[in-house]
């Protein structure tokens, strides 16, 4: 495809064996210097597409900030870096990644020291190009925004308005995306010259080999239903949805006291708190990772065995991108949606999307209603505890002002109110626990 041995050698290193689809597709064209629109479905090897022949051209002409790599979150903000450090390992690529939730002057130095890639969320790019001294992107050769449809839909056209001002604008620009908006529409008119489209699926699709079904369940049972699931295909690695952060922390604790390892992921923990989750996960050290959409884009984990949808995603196309995080590069995975009364129409919204009726995943009622008891207990004490971590964080708010970071976030050392349970002999959750304990 036009690739130097240097990089071949580099894809192998990563048992990277053969290109993608979008990666056959893509690189050619963006060696030859052209701007590229690629869009494929999520787990397709995007970064490798522009990661490449990024690294190709700073090969030809090394020079310091050579391109920056715009994404909607934090964590794809690191995983890229990981991406553009194992590609680059062999010719010193520096980088450096720019995201909220962390110091900024350690940020400014980690500038100062020139890197060649910086991988930025928009928000904390503009902070710098406004308040960093002798920070600017004037001689930046390329432009990359992954998940353009997320970076617009969280709504930062105001900075990245900002960030295109002062960029040159003889640079090469790459816009990738599993999904088309009018939004992405308007951001290629604005900001791409005469570029090339590459398109490796044009209907909304999930992979072949990824299992996909729906359980058909009344609201007040769905957490019996989950734990009931969880059991079911105990022995896998779960990613659990919610749309709240509020119910990812509560879902975490309730499994906890049912002895299921769990770790929150959400906006609102710290960035290293998040982080930690993230790698106490893909470290393996945790079965079950409960997240918000924070991380339904582009997080590489590669052992998620099924995504459950605890939550149905309001935007069909989010659902997409939720379950791309399982059956990930050939891999295969299981996909479960809870749908209850109140549902029916946004499940209906993803089977049009997708094209087709999706199988029911085959629960027994009665084994389901069995833990019924226990879940109840589970749930009395998720609620103390939730109850205690928010004290602690009013407590902390009075004691430093406003806006203290919680240090509960990981809710992992949070059994306080457990103990407390038993202690007043009320903790009848006693019975049977064995099941629960891997």
């Amino acid at each position: 495809m036009g690739l130097i041995d240097t990089l071949c050698e580099a894809c192998k290193a990563l048992k990277w064996k053969a290109p993608s689809k979008i990666q056959r597709e893509a690189i050619p064209l963006a060696l030859q210097g052209k701007d590229v629109i690629g869009l494929a479905e999520t787990g397709s090897g995007k970064t490798g597409a522009f990661a490449l022949p990024i690294l190709q051209a700073l090969l030809e002409n090394p020079q310091r900030y050579f391109a920056v790599i715009l994404t909607p979150t934090r964590e794809l903000a690191y995983q890229i870096s990981e991406q553009f450090e194992a590609l680059g390992a062999s010719i010193g690529v520096k980088c450096c990644v720019i995201v909220g939730g962390m110091d900024m002057v350690s940020q400014a130095l980690q500038l100062a020291r020139k890197p060649h890639i910086i991988i930025a969320t928009p928000g904390r790019l503009v902070d710098h190009l406004e308040n960093t001294k002798g920070f600017n992107l004037k001689a930046v050769k390329y432009l990359v925004m992954d998940e353009a449809d997320r970076i617009l839909n969280l709504d930062f056209e105001v900075e990245l308005d900002k960030i295109l001002k002062v960029l040159p604008r003889e640079r090469r620009t790459f816009l990738f995306s599993a999904t088309m908006t009018k939004k992405v529409k308007k951001l290629e008119r604005a900001s791409l010259k005469d570029p090339v489209k590459v398109e490796v699926s044009s209907k909304y699709q999930t992979v072949e080999k990824l299992l996909q079904y729906y359980v058909f369940i009344p609201a007040k049972f769905k957490d019996v239903y989950l734990v009931h699931i969880l059991n079911e295909l105990a022995g896998n690695s779960f990613m659990i949805f919610c749309s709240t952060c509020n119910n990812t922390v509560r879902t975490a604790l309730m499994l906890r006291a049912l002895g299921l390892a769990a770790v929150p992921l959400h906006g609102q923990m710290s960035q290293n708190k998040r982080l930690a989750s993230l790698n106490k996960f893909k470290g393996k050290d945790r079965q079950i990772l409960i997240s918000t959409d924070v991380a339904s884009r582009g997080l590489d984990i590669p052992h998620v065995d099924v995504v459950l949808n605890f939550d149905i995603p309001t935007h069909s196309k989010d659902y997409i991108h939720r379950v791309g995080r399982t059956a990930r590069a050939g891999r295969a995975g299981k996909a479960v949606t809870f749908v209850t009364q109140y549902d029916v129409e946004l499940y209906q919204r993803i089977e049009h999307l997708l094209g087709k009726k999706l199988p029911e995943f085959k629960c027994e009622e009665d084994e389901v209603m069995a833990l019924q008891e226990r879940v109840g207990e589970a749930q009395r004490t998720a609620r103390l505890e939730l109850k205690d971590i928010e004290e602690r964080k009013g407590m902390k708010r009075k004691g430093r002002g406003k806006g203290g970071d919680s240090d509960d976030d990981d809710t992992e050392q949070f059994n306080g109110a457990r103990k407390r349970i038993k202690k007043n002999g009320a903790g009848g959750g006693g019975k049977g626990k064995g099941k629960f304990k891997k």
